[in-house]
């Protein structure tokens, strides 16, 4: 079951401004990963569902993540079908995002009270997902779709809490053109954990990384 709810999911995220976006299929590095984050200041994080068995990595996962994270709330990416979504809302996922949109996941993930953030990519889907119950909405992939999607939507529909994934970069620059644009949050990947970095294992400058990241998140939001 999930350790924390939807109201208090979205509270994390939106204090912080920021979901880190990761997958790896070694346990050991996926833990290091989310205490590295953790100790940078980040409190929602997303493990993606994108290889073999990472639903095993993820039960390891979320298990340290509740001794040694306690307020992290561990969320699994890339769910594409309810059934999935089922899977890891039984293994404990505090909130589930996907690609795309689907129904049927904000059927199984409203039943438990947990967030469902789906990927959209027009301001129809956010629609429809607002209308399924859908509180935070996923603009993805956003370097395609860019600011200026954000700013259009916003204009008619300002109640919209948008996180933007997809081309976010951990710099003063790309994080403030964002923020500017309106969005609730992002949600960052690859550009916040470089290859190199983490074969490495240079736990310290993802922390570091994550402070000036969630920095300049609360500069650009003054």
């Amino acid at each position: 079951m999930a350790k924390f709810d939807k109201i208090a999911v979205l509270n994390k995220i939106g204090s912080t401004g920021m979901v880190p976006v990761f997958y790896h299929k070694d346990a050991e590095v996926a833990k290091k990963v989310v205490k590295a984050c953790y100790d940078g200041g980040v409190r929602a994080f997303e493990f993606t569902n994108r290889g073999d068995f990472a639903h095993e990595v993820f039960a390891e996962v979320v298990k340290f993540a509740a001794k040694e994270c306690p307020e992290m709330a561990m969320g699994v990416g890339s769910i594409v079908d309810p059934a999935t979504a089922a899977l890891y809302l039984q293994l404990g996922a505090n909130f589930i995002v996907g690609p795309l949109f689907n129904p049927e996941i904000a059927k199984i993930c409203n039943r438990r009270l947990v967030a469902y953030t789906p990927g959209c990519g027009s301001v129809s889907e956010v629609g429809f997902a607002q209308e399924a119950g859908c509180d935070l909405c996923k603009i993805f992939p956003g370097d395609v779709l860019g600011t200026k999607l954000v700013k259009g939507l916003l204009a008619p529909m300002p109640w919209s809490k948008l996180m933007v994934t997809g081309g976010v970069e951990p710099t003063q620059e790309n994080l403030t053109s964002w923020i500017k644009a309106g969005v609730f949050c992002v949600g960052m990947g690859s550009k916040l954990f470089p290859s190199d970095k983490v074969a490495a294992e240079d736990w310290t400058y993802v922390t570091e990384k994550c402070k000036e990241a969630l920095a300049y998140i609360a500069e650009a939001r003054k």
